[in-house]
């Protein structure tokens, strides 16, 4: 029996969620992440945000966790300020939180190109679930 190739259509899943919830958040403008020269080479940096937030764009109630943010800084290391606010942006966005660690991943090697980096999502529990999400690079 052969299958036939079908064009990928946009469905809606039984719950309710499409592809519009799942692609929410990916390209909306943030604020840029700001750098500085980095003064050493081969140390760590780990930076952690016990207070991120976001809003689920399916159900539209906030998603509360905590970013750690872990790297080995190239020739640039992350400002600190500009990371604040562009990562306090998240509480107005629409964004799952496997898309938002990604993004956050994604956002930070493109401003600081470090030689490598983690990105972790730990998530408070709703409706009796919690999620941890991990993103590397590279």
């Amino acid at each position: 029996m052969k299958h036939k190739a079908t064009k990928r259509t946009s469905r809606t899943t039984t719950l309710g969620y499409n592809e519009n919830h799942a692609k929410s958040g990916i390209t909306a403008p943030l604020p840029d992440i700001e750098t500085f020269p980095s003064q050493y080479k081969g140390y760590e940096i780990t930076i952690t945000i016990p207070e991120y937030t976001a809003i689920c764009p399916k159900t539209g109630l906030p998603d509360f966790g905590t970013i750690t943010l872990h790297y080995m800084p190239g020739k640039e290391c992350l400002e600190l300020k500009s990371l604040k606010m562009y990562l306090h942006a998240y509480r107005n966005l629409g964004i799952f939180y496997e898309n938002a660690v990604n993004r956050i991943l994604h956002d930070i090697v493109t401003a600081s190109k470090p030689v490598w980096a983690k990105v972790t999502g730990e998530f408070t529990a709703r409706g009796g679930l919690s999620s941890k999400i991990e993103a590397t690079y590279p």
